[in-house]
């Protein structure tokens, strides 16, 4: 049966070029190795980062009003409020003119 060749970019051409001439090495310990380097990007993904952002004082105390209304920090009201829209759940409306009722 014929093999399909495949087509390889640059960086994939030499990566195989080097494993071909044995240019790699097998990692004495790879589960060991394979389980940190998984635990290292699960921690990266879940890791919060802390930001400053200019608000104006009266948004400031509308999102404080808000959060208590909510039960919640403002904090973790703007935290979900932002990760609701980067995730596609909150929808930017727009506000109906005064032609359109």
């Amino acid at each position: 049966m014929k093999q399909k060749r495949l087509q390889l970019d640059e960086e994939e051409r030499q990566l195989l070029q080097d494993f071909e001439r044995g240019e790699f090495e097998s990692l004495k310990n790879f589960r060991h190795e394979k389980r940190q380097l998984e635990a290292a990007a699960k921690e990266t993904l879940q890791k919060r980062k802390r930001i400053n952002i200019r608000i104006s004082a009266r948004d400031l105390e509308q999102l404080q009003k808000r959060a208590v209304a909510e039960g919640m920090p403002y904090q973790t009201l703007i935290a979900s409020t932002l990760h609701k829209f980067v995730t596609g759940q909150l929808k930017e409306t727009k506000p109906a003119t005064k032609g359109s009722r």
